[in-house]
């Protein structure tokens, strides 16, 4: 009688846990499933990249112009064609100097530029929609990093981000991703922000459900009364 008493006391609460764990559980269990639907490759917009063959890096040791840099670091890479050094100054700002003309400061990115950036580096990145700047401290909720960027959005949708000071491609957003990245804020609970992965109300969820799923597991193995015949 005791273990009968307990079982109902479980089954009581169990069924007050459902009712208030129904709605976080539809939309992890909603968010989960619009987010598998596509290969995570196909969602971040790795398969739009076009293959090149990899190009070497000419330095010509003249001294140059770049003497009077103080760096805080450096990335070689050739982009599009050119020998560039990516040069971060102590301060944060990146310089563009072209290494295979005399180690010559490019200037800022322009938009003919992120024009043709995208159509080298991006499968139908010469069928543009529209191309709008973003300074650093008002870009696209959809780009989140505070860095000057070129927005190219193709007649697809997709949005191609090309940094103004590093001529790079910085980010993909298809359409795909911008549904994954709504639903991963309903996921995590913060549809607003969608970067905070610990916070109280999540962690209270998660703890109701998993008490859920324990006394709901408790109460299987509780005897059925066999049907009167």
């Amino acid at each position: 009688m005791k273990i009968s008493r307990i079982m109902r006391h479980f089954a009581r609460w169990h069924i007050w846990l459902g009712w208030l764990i129904a709605i976080p559980l539809l939309l992890w269990t909603a968010s989960g499933l619009l987010m598998v639907l596509r290969p995570i490759e196909e969602v971040r917009g790795t398969t739009l990249h076009r293959d090149h063959p990899q190009q070497p890096v000419r330095i010509t040791l003249s001294g140059g112009q770049t003497g009077a840099l103080l760096l805080r670091e450096g990335q070689l890479l050739n982009q599009r064609g050119k020998s560039i050094l990516l040069a971060t100054a102590m301060d944060g700002t990146v310089t563009r100097i072209d290494l295979s003309d005399g180690n010559v400061p490019l200037p800022p990115v322009d938009e003919a530029e992120a024009r043709r950036a995208v159509a080298h580096a991006i499968k139908g990145g010469d069928r543009v929609a529209a191309v709008r700047f973003y300074p650093a401290n008002a870009v696209p909720f959809d780009f989140r990093r505070p860095m000057p960027v070129w927005q190219v959005t193709l007649d697809d949708q997709t949005r191609v981000y090309v940094g103004r000071d590093t001529g790079e491609i910085e980010a993909v957003r298809t359409r795909w991703w911008r549904a994954f990245d709504f639903m991963w804020g309903l996921h995590i609970m913060d549809p607003v922000e969608r970067e905070d992965t610990s916070h109280p109300l999540l962690i209270a969820s998660a703890a109701l459900a998993l008490l859920g799923v324990l006394l709901g597991s408790a109460l299987l193995f509780r005897r059925r009364r066999a049907p009167r015949s």
